[in-house]
């Protein structure tokens, strides 16, 4: 997650009510755009807390758009924004979706493993608007805050290398004499 990189449930939806007439597209890499047969299949609101390796709380909420491709369908072009908008109210009459919410676009076909991206940019060419998606990244949020990772109570770092232990030897500190108590021997 790159929140400075994120744009806003709210934003991405202002960006669309500025264009219900043009033709909504996708690119999820270089030169591949999602066929024009696409659906939008879902949109999910994901609440989440996750605690990092510097032990810092974190919370934020995401709202991924799902993307669909019928394989029994052709179209020339794709929905218009206008379309795209109509679903996003219908969700929103069952789901109010936070306007603070990051958000991500889930697509996947027999070309390109499913996972879910970051609206980058948002050009507009002639009647078609397209959104440029660009993957999401993992990162150390501690080494981003300019911290460093958990530590544990050694002083090691969560991220460090993992140096090999010492073997233990164990020594029978018991002699064998006469005087010594052995199973068997009836002394206890």
């Amino acid at each position: 997650m790159n929140k400075t990189e994120a744009i806003t449930w709210k934003n991405f939806k202002n960006a669309l009510l500025q264009h219900p007439n043009c033709y909504l597209q996708f690119q999820y890499a270089a030169g591949q755009f999602v066929d024009a047969a696409y659906h939008i299949t879902e949109i999910k609101q994901a609440p989440i807390t996750s605690v990092d390796c510097g032990g810092v709380m974190n919370a934020w909420t995401e709202v991924i758009l799902q993307l669909w491709v019928p394989h029994d369908e052709q179209q020339d072009r794709s929905m218009k924004v206008e379309k795209a908008l109509s679903i996003i109210n219908l969700v929103e009459k069952m789901l109010p979706l936070n306007p603070n919410a990051m958000v991500k676009i889930e697509f996947g076909n027999s070309e390109f493993d499913t996972r879910q991206m970051f609206p980058n940019e948002m050009v507009m060419d002639n009647d078609t608007l397209t959104i440029d998606l660009r993957p999401d990244a993992v990162q150390c949020k501690a080494i981003s805050r300019g911290g460093s990772c958990g530590t544990n109570d050694n002083g090691e770092e969560c991220c460090a290398p993992i140096m090999e232990k010492p073997m233990i030897q164990l020594k029978n500190l018991v002699t064998a004499n006469e005087n010594s108590c052995a199973p068997g021997s009836g002394c206890c």
